[in-house]
């Protein structure tokens, strides 16, 4: 176990990609460790990987929020929020707050909510006197919001990963802690703006207020479409990613005219970079559970952690703690797919939920995404606002408090995970 595990962070330590220890460290348990298993079994295991048919709602998705990204719907959402509680104390990074929380119910992926929301919503934050640390911390840990919101690339991830949970449940099952979190960052953006002496705006007349509404409309319609075409048996959730595609071609090259059809090859090209890359590391992650499993590692650690029979709550503990620190150095992608497998099982005979389980994990996901030292957001928000690492992180400690205080209420009240479910 050690010595793939050297070998893995040399890898990490040289600037490999991801994708190259994930392989490497299941070629080093075959042929070294496993000298009875074929290597092939290890080509065709990545090739298992990617064939699920719930992982096409993954370019789906991704495509949707590229075309949203480009086009005007983070805009009509921005101003739409921003109508009703911008004239409020703190207004104008609640209003940030909501807008994440909105575009991702719509896009599912954390990095297309910073650079869709947070552009725009930076610079009105610092016209109103934050600090751009202050700005850019609340944008990277809003925009993690999008994990736990429907739809969401981690749970379709999960779902791939463990038993007895489907996409549906998972979706429903985020919009709680998704809603908690927003609520957390709203109060603590007016205490904020109190301390900080942060000046309110004008209050908008209703009729701008009822015309701003009316543009936001079919914007706010996504979330309508995917949550309740799924539970209301209409469409699976991969034929959900599909309808959101056509949903967001219709909106910006039709009816807003913000994109030109000449402009979607463009636009394909880069979801299928991201594609591409998210499907590297589900064929590799795949490789790489098999070889541990066959190696029994996730038997030896989990006995060497959690110890015989132990208790629901502990588990949930043990898993958030092990995912936490995961995403804080991995992309949480490929943490989910390393970890789950490893984890899901114990917490299953444990008596855990498998929907509450994801959603642990998925938050988990969602906060180690912006936290340092390689939190994801971290750096794309770095990439998209010109600005240092040390710039982006100095605002982040409150945020990652609220997150933590979230987390563990998550863990030690599952009803707020289930409570919409098992009222549906």
């Amino acid at each position: 176990m050690w010595i793939f595990v050297v070998v893995m962070v040399l890898l990490l330590i040289m600037g490999f990609p991801m994708m190259i220890p994930l392989i490497a460290g299941a070629m080093v348990l075959v042929f070294f460790f496993l000298p009875n298993i074929d290597p092939y079994i290890l080509i065709q295991q990545m090739r298992t990987g990617i064939v699920p048919y719930s992982l096409l709602a993954v370019p789906l998705f991704i495509f949707a929020a590229d075309i949203m990204s480009t086009g005007k719907t983070s805009k009509r959402l921005v101003d739409f929020v921003g109508a009703f509680v911008g004239h409020l104390r703190g207004g104008y990074a609640i209003t940030t707050a909501a807008a994440c929380t909105l575009f991702g119910s719509i896009s599912g992926s954390t990095q297309a909510t910073v650079v869709a929301v947070g552009t725009p919503m930076r610079q009105r934050l610092l016209k109103m006197g934050y600090k751009d640390s202050s700005a850019i911390a609340l944008i990277i840990n809003a925009s993690d919001i999008a994990l736990l919101i429907p739809p969401s690339i981690g749970m379709i991830i999960y779902a791939l990963v463990a038993d007895g949970a489907s996409v549906g449940d998972l979706f429903i099952a985020g919009i709680g802690p998704g809603v908690l979190i927003f609520l957390f960052f709203a109060t603590y953006s007016v205490i904020h703006a109190k301390i900080f002496n942060i000046p309110k705006v004008e209050k908008i007349p209703w009729s701008e207020r009822f015309t701003l509404t009316k543009k936001a409309l079919l914007p706010l319609g996504f979330p309508i479409i995917i949550v309740g075409g799924i539970y209301g048996g209409f469409f699976s959730p991969t034929e959900a990613a599909g309808i959101s595609v056509l949903y967001a071609l219709i909106l910006e090259v039709f009816i807003y005219r913000s994109i030109k059809i000449t402009n979607l090859p463009k636009i394909a090209l880069s979801s299928g970079l991201v594609t591409s890359a998210v499907f590297i590391l589900v064929a590799a992650g795949q490789a790489f559970s098999v070889a541990m499993n066959r190696a029994r590692i996730p038997h030896n650690l989990t006995d060497a952690v959690l110890g015989p029979d132990p208790s629901a709550l502990y588990v949930l503990f043990i898993v958030a703690i092990f995912f936490f620190i995961g995403c804080m150095f991995v992309d949480p992608i490929v943490v989910i797919l390393i970890l789950t497998p490893i984890f899901a099982p114990v917490a299953t005979a444990a008596g855990v939920d498998p929907v509450h389980l994801g959603v642990v994990i998925t938050f988990q996901a969602a906060l180690g995404s912006a936290t340092p030292p390689f939190g994801v957001d971290i750096f794309t928000a770095s990439a998209v606002f010109n600005k240092s690492y040390l710039d982006v992180i100095r605002g982040t400690p409150p945020y990652i408090v609220m997150l933590v205080i979230v987390a563990i209420l998550v863990i030690l009240f599952e009803d707020i995970s289930l409570f919409l479910l098992r009222w549906m």
